[in-house]
């Protein structure tokens, strides 16, 4: 069975964005942004809120960034070749490849994802996240703490939820961002 992996870049105080909806504080370097794309290549599915879809849809068409380094034009790849279920109510069409719309979600069918996937899922947005999260379907936290607090905004986590977590993995980047994985021990 494949994992449901929750992965974000974070402030150390837990936000993923800042109270006014700002993230550029979390911008990733070449560093962590090579290793992001390392664990995004044992994924084939996102799945997204709507706002997260919103943001990340610009990696469909890179060219438009004007010239990139290699690792964006590389993550760009990994964005395209995997495929990718939007979870909205509002969101009335898709602008990007291998893109399927969702109106509800549904454990039962993430599950049955997870089931029968090939390769891992992910899981992003932090509302759509919650609610795989007091399913008890995701797997796997990784996170990426940001050397800077924001005093308020998007938590990565949701309020009213205990989780019992082992450390697989911890590294540290030149930037002072470090790497956190956990798998979910909550039964």
């Amino acid at each position: 069975m494949a994992r449901l992996i929750y992965a974000g870049l974070m402030s150390l105080d837990g936000y993923i964005a800042d109270r006014d909806g700002n993230f550029n504080w979390a911008e990733p370097d070449a560093e962590v942004h090579s290793f992001v794309n390392e664990l995004q290549r044992q994924a084939g599915t996102y799945l997204l809120g709507r706002r997260m879809y919103e943001v990340l849809a610009v990696w469909d068409h890179p060219e438009e960034f004007g010239e990139i380094p290699d690792y964006v034009r590389d993550y760009a790849e990994l964005w395209r070749a995997s495929d990718k279920v939007v979870f909205s109510r509002t969101l009335q069409d898709v602008t990007t490849t291998r893109t399927r719309i969702e109106r509800e979600f549904s454990a039962g069918a993430v599950g049955r994802l997870k089931a029968d996937a090939g390769r891992d899922l992910t899981i992003g947005g932090a509302e759509l996240a919650a609610e795989a999260i007091r399913a008890g379907l995701v797997d796997e936290f990784q996170m990426f703490l940001t050397p800077v607090a924001v005093g308020g905004g998007k938590s990565f986590l949701p309020d009213n939820i205990r989780l019992q977590l082992e450390l697989l993995e911890e590294r540290r980047f030149g930037n002072g961002t470090v790497f956190l994985r956990y798998a979910n021990r909550t039964a």
